[in-house]
């Protein structure tokens, strides 16, 4: 049924219905909340725009590991104690949307940078809790009402000034002969656009759009690292067996590279299941009919809203043979090779796809390879590693602490 409505039926499901709070911080602009022409500009633009910027290719490879040695240098400071390690991967993993969109990355002693991701985090929380939902259920009423969803705005209001000031550096200094980023490229286009104001080429759209690929960039695959990190601590075995492979194949030494994987099928398969397990997006983005059609044999009118349960499908008992097991064989065929499964879809499917799929890949296997090929991982003596989960925007694990020890 999900097949059916995101890929069979893609052109009928494509739209995002109103959101009274969506309508409020984006006005139909943006990437994510978007529909239309206006949609199929800003995604196309942004997908070319980042594939110039390395997605993909070997230059972004190196950015990430320079990063992950940022990231090492930080745990290392840590000398073995207890810390959280949630900030830390927020940055780095930030850091590879930040040189793509704004041209550069943060230091991780930035203040400024990290009452930002500080921010980041609190309106991801804030976005599905009851006051955002009362928002939406109540909007003319609950905009006059104090309360923590008020939050959400001023939030808003302050992470998209630091994209307006970074803007603003851009068009003090840019070359437009030879765009460093997306938002040079973004500003190009606003020159070359000006007969169709339709397609959303303007600055305060730039402002949204470069919002998008940064909340986007940043929450979702910081949040997968730290499932890796509780799954990895709680079941010690499948650790040592990862770092078992990634010391035959790459060594101690060596940075790793995309081209491992194909010789990784084990650490490939483990981190496919932490994805699966951690099931970050449970109930994937809502969706709107935008004409009457029919779904599982339901008659669903026009502009009636659908949500597709991810979590129906990465739990499925009829394809899955452990479902509500951690179990890497689930992507392993019988002579240990890596199998790729259908009903394995953490980034959604269909037009709407996770636009940022192919980088957060490449930022998972490498940021994963590094940091178990420079560290073991332990929970602080006596505590004992939940599994818990915490709703958000996104599914993340309860707050806690990791001891690093050198490898």
């Amino acid at each position: 049924m999900v097949k059916e409505a995101l890929v069979t039926q893609a052109d009928n499901f494509v739209d995002r219905p109103p959101s009274p709070m969506g309508d409020r911080l984006y006005s139909g602009n943006g990437i994510f909340l978007s529909n239309g022409y206006r949609w199929k500009k800003q995604r196309r633009f942004a997908l070319t725009t980042l594939r110039n910027f390395g997605l993909g290719k070997k230059s972004l490879e190196s950015v990430i590991c320079e990063e992950s040695r940022f990231l090492q240098e930080e745990i290392e400071r840590e000398q073995g104690n207890p810390f959280d390690p949630h900030l830390l991967l927020n940055n780095s993993v930030s850091n590879i949307i930040c040189f793509m969109v704004f041209g550069h990355r943060f230091d991780y002693s930035d203040h400024n940078f990290q009452i930002l991701l500080k921010l980041l985090f609190e309106t991801v929380q804030l976005d599905s809790s009851i006051w955002a939902q009362l928002y939406e259920a109540f909007p003319t009423v609950m905009k006059y009402l104090p309360g923590p969803h008020n939050d959400i705005f001023s939030h808003y209001q302050e992470i998209s000034d630091f994209v307006r000031g970074e803007l603003e550096k851009h068009k003090e200094d840019r070359d437009p002969s030879s765009p460093r980023d997306y938002i040079d490229s973004f500003l190009a286009e606003i020159e070359n656009n000006t007969h169709d104001p339709e397609a959303g080429f303007e600055e305060t759209n730039l402002i949204l759009c470069a919002l998008d690929l940064f909340l986007a960039g940043t929450e979702t695959t910081s949040t997968t690292l730290r499932w890796a990190l509780v799954y990895m601590m709680k079941y010690p075995d499948i650790q040592e067996k990862v770092q078992a492979e990634i010391d035959q194949v790459i060594g101690q030494s060596r940075q790793p590279t995309m081209a491992d994987r194909a010789n990784m099928p084990y650490t490939d398969a483990v981190i496919h299941e932490v994805q699966r397990m951690g099931n970050i997006v449970p109930l994937n983005a809502l969706r709107m009919a935008n004409k009457d059609t029919t779904l599982g044999g339901y008659f669903i009118p026009k502009g009636t809203s659908v949500l597709t349960n991810l979590t129906s499908v990465m739990f499925d008992k009829t394809m899955w043979e452990t479902p509500d097991t951690f179990n890497p064989g689930h992507f392993l065929d019988s002579d240990g090779k890596f199998m790729k499964r259908d009903a394995f879809l953490p980034f959604s499917a269909g037009k709407r796809v996770c636009l940022g799929e192919q980088l957060a890949k490449m930022e998972l296997f490498l940021f994963f390879i590094f940091i178990f090929q420079k560290f073991s991982f332990s929970p602080p003596q006596g505590v004992e590693i939940s599994l818990e989960a915490k709703f958000g925007t996104t599914l993340t694990p309860v707050p806690f602490k990791i001891c690093a020890t050198p490898r």
